[in-house]
C-alpha cells in the first residue's frame, strides 16, 4: 500500500471502519427496505387493502442513508466516475500532479458542502422540513450526509497523501477486484 507504515495504518482503519460500517448498516437498511416493501405492497395493499401510512416517507429517507453511507465508501473503492480520455498522453509525473491538483479543488468543495448539509439540518428543524405523511424532520438525515460529504474530504487527504509517497492511489478491494 505506503511506504509510510502510519499511513498504511491509517488508511487500513479507515478501510476497516467504512467497509464495517457500511455492510452493517448498508445491508440492514437493505434487508429491512426490501421486507417492509414486500409486506406493504404484497401484503397490506394488495392482500388487506390498508397499505403502511407513510411507508413511503420511511422508505425515502432509508435511502438517503444508503446514499450516505455509500459516498465515502465509494471513494475508497474507487467507484467514483473519472474520465480519463488524456491521461494515457500525459507524462506520469503531469498526470500525477494534476490528479493532486484535482483532488486538492475538491477538498474545500466537500467541506463547503459538509458545512452547508450542517447548516441545512439546523434549519430543518427550525422551518419545519419533514416528510409529508409522518412528519419526520429532515434534520437528521443532513446530518447522516454532512458527515458523510466530510469522511470523503478525508479520503481526498489521503488519496493525495498515497499519491505523493506511491505515485498511485490503492484502491479498497473486496473478493479480489475492485468494485
Amino acid at each position: 500500500m505506503s511506504k509510510n507504515p502510519k499511513m498504511t495504518g491509517i488508511i487500513g482503519f479507515v478501510d476497516r471502519v467504512l467497509t464495517w460500517f457500511s455492510l452493517l448498516i448498508g445491508g440492514a437498511t437493505l434487508i429491512f427496505m426490501t421486507v417492509f416493501s414486500v409486506w406493504n405492497v404484497l401484503v397490506m395493499r394488495k392482500a388487506l387493502n390498508s397499505p403502511i401510512v407513510g411507508a413511503e416517507d420511511i422508505l425515502i429517507l432509508l435511502l438517503v442513508a444508503i446514499v450516505a453511507l455509500s459516498i465515502p465508501l465509494g471513494a475508497r473503492t474507487g467507484a467514483h466516475i473519472e474520465i480519463e480520455v488524456l491521461e494515457p498522453h500525459m507524462s506520469k509525473a503531469f498526470a500525477k500532479w494534476s490528479l493532486v491538483f484535482v483532488k486538492l479543488l475538491g477538498i474545500p468543495l466537500l467541506v463547503v458542502m459538509s458545512w452547508r448539509l450542517l447548516h441545512a439540518g439546523q434549519s430543518a428543524a427550525r422551518f419545519g422540513e419533514t416528510t409529508q405523511q409522518l412528519l419526520i424532520s429532515y434534520e437528521y438525515f443532513y446530518y447522516a450526509l454532512a458527515v458523510s460529504v466530510a469522511v470523503y474530504a478525508f479520503v481526498l487527504v489521503l488519496d493525495i497523501c498515497q499519491l505523493l509517497t506511491t505515485e498511485k492511489v490503492e484502491t479498497l478491494k473486496f473478493g479480489g477486484g475492485s468494485l
